[in-house]
């Protein structure tokens, strides 16, 4: 295979992933409201009106997309740029503090190195809004591992400088990579995503899910993993993989599950979508109901 005919398969791969990123963004997202009301429609399979908008996840995975379309890989300091002026196109898709914190001063001239280091009084955020944008990144290089590592970590510390956070976000594009590669030599999709994950917490919990029976019901699985209401990426990287594992093959039984859980479900839907579009695709009657992505916009 060519080298142009390698790069349009990578970016098609992005797309691919983006695709399940935003519907399982814009369905999650149409979860919140009374508990009682949304378990009701959860427990009924009562799929949810259209239009499904998408979130803060889709809209900075959008760029990250078209930024790999443009340029082949990340550079941090474009990036940044790129992801303000989205964020001021669209202040009101439901930005994180952190990270409107950052995008807001990035936007006005400030360094992303500055204003994401100084987070937490300069600890940094390990919040689970690198995963939540990184699946994209790990189609796009799935058959260079130490590319998927780098690049993964280049996309997230523009706003998320914590080792963790950074580190949940490299498990995730590390296991979309696993479902495009589907290499027998790599290993279960737990063992691949932990070979190459750093050392810490959210690996820690990672061998927790592995561990976890995929014969569990969701909701004992979250109570074990989490299920992202601490918006970090410990509480929810775990969970979401243990999710993707169990529903490689069924997209819409995955976003069903994973939304039952509750949590931040927007991103871990988006999350668990982002994994298994890249083998699944995703499915046109939902599809049409999700607000396009405006991908010209960014162009």
């Amino acid at each position: 295979m060519g080298k142009g005919s390698h790069v349009k398969e990578s970016i098609q791969l992005a797309k691919r992933s983006l695709d399940g990123l935003s519907l399982g963004d814009a369905f999650g997202e149409r979860f919140f409201g009374n508990p009682t009301e949304v378990w009701k429609r959860i427990s009924e399979r009562n799929l949810p009106e259209a239009p499904w908008q998408w979130t803060d996840d889709t809209a900075m995975a959008r760029v990250i997309v078209a930024h790999l379309e443009s340029a082949g890989e990340i550079s941090p300091h474009s990036l940044s740029k790129k992801l303000g002026e989205e964020y001021l196109r669209e202040p009101d898709r439901g930005y994180g503090e952190g990270a409107a914190k950052v995008l807001n001063k990035v936007s006005h001239g400030m360094s992303w190195m500055g204003a994401a280091g100084e987070l937490f009084n300069g600890t940094g955020s390990k919040g689970n809004g690198g995963a939540m944008r990184a699946a994209p990144v790990g189609a796009y290089f799935a058959h260079d591992v130490e590319k998927v590592v780098e690049q993964a970590t280049d996309a997230t510390r523009v706003t998320h400088t914590h080792p963790q956070g950074i580190a949940g976000a490299v498990a995730v594009a590390l296991a979309t990579a696993w479902v495009v590669r589907n290499k027998p030599d790599d290993g279960s999709l737990f063992e691949f995503v932990m070979d190459n994950t750093p050392i810490g917490e959210v690996r820690r919990r990672l061998k927790i899910a592995q561990e976890t029976s995929l014969e569990e019901s969701p909701m004992k699985a979250a109570e074990i993993l989490g299920n992202g209401g601490q918006i970090m990426a410990e509480d929810t990287v775990p969970f979401c993989l243990w999710s993707a594992a169990r529903h490689l093959d069924d997209f819409k039984e995955a976003m069903w599950s994973t939304v039952s859980v509750l949590g931040d479900r927007d991103t871990t839907c988006a999350i668990v979508g982002g994994i298994i579009a890249c083998r699944t695709g995703v499915p046109e009657d939902w599809l049409t109901r999700r607000e396009p992505l405006k991908m010209e916009r960014l162009k």
